[in-house]
This record gives structure tokens, C-alpha cells and sequence, in this order.
């Protein structure tokens, strides 16, 4: 199993943190870090529908898909960990952890996601959502494993 994160846009802001818990990320386990070059459409729900397309092409039919979403099932870092883990012991699917564009997800790509996931009540930027997001896969895979980062 590995893990694989897609998102659209380049991640300016955080680049060296999202770039640094990949990097701690991939001495648990495989990652694949996709950024899908945003589509420049005035219609916000075409440039939604066109991020969406971009996503699910990046999505295998068989992935595990979890979508950040804000209306989505919110975790403790404890229980996202137990999430993890009980995925990667149960279930051989790839997890693709989905960030979408300033507009939102599409309606096909929650509809293909198996799970909607919120960070938090609170609003981020992308960069961060996407620096949190590591941090938070990274944070799971050191409790999982007895790592001292966890603590």
C-alpha cells in the first residue's frame, strides 16, 4: 500500500514544510505528492468541474479516496491514527488524500470519495491545509509506529 496526495494548484507558501513532512512520511511508507496545474476559468463552477476532472484522473478505480472536505467527519489525531492503521492492516487499497481548489470540490470528486475528511472547523489557505494535512498523516504514522514525534 501507499499513500498519494493530489491537489491543484502549486503550494507556494509551504513548499518547504509540505516538502519536509513528505520526506518524514516516506520513511513509514511510500507517498506520491500530485499538483495538478489549475485551470484558469472565470465560471467558478467550470473551473470547480475541470479541477474535478483533473483530480479523478489522477485517482485509480481501486484507491481508497479521502477528500478534504469542511463539512466532512473531523478526527483527533489519535483517531485518524487508528483510522490509518486500521487501513493499512485490513484493506490493500492505495489511500489518495484529495485537496481541491479556493472554490471547492466537485460533486464527482465527493461522490468517488470514500471518505469526506475536515481538518478543522476552522478555514485554512490551501498551502496550509496542505501542510496541516501532511503533519497530520505524518503525526498518525509516528503514533502508529512508537515514534517520538507523536508525543
Amino acid at each position: 500500500m501507499k499513500l498519494r496526495v493530489v491537489w491543484i494548484g502549486k503550494n507556494k507558501s509551504m513548499a518547504d514544510v509540505c516538502g519536509d513532512f513528505g520526506q518524514r512520511i516516506r520513511h513509514f511508507i511510500p507517498l506520491d505528492v500530485i499538483e495538478n496545474k489549475a485551470p484558469r476559468d472565470a465560471n467558478e463552477k467550470k473551473r470547480i468541474e475541470a479541477e474535478g476532472e483533473k483530480i479523478l484522473a489522477s485517482v485509480g478505480r481501486t484507491d481508497f479516496v479521502v477528500a478534504l472536505d469542511p463539512a466532512g467527519q473531523s478526527y483527533s489525531s489519535r483517531t485518524f491514527s487508528e483510522f490509518l492503521d486500521r487501513h493499512m492492516s485490513e484493506n490493500p487499497r492505495d489511500i489518495v488524500f484529495v485537496v481541491g481548489g479556493f472554490g471547492g470540490l466537485s460533486v464527482g470528486v465527493k461522490e468517488r470519495a470514500d471518505l469526506l475528511w475536515s481538518l478543522s472547523g476552522l478555514t485554512f489557505s490551501h498551502d496550509l491545509a496542505r501542510a496541516v494535512l501532511l503533519e497530520q498523516v505524518y503525526r498518525a504514522l509516528s503514533i502508529i509506529n512508537h515514534h517520538p514525534y507523536a508525543r
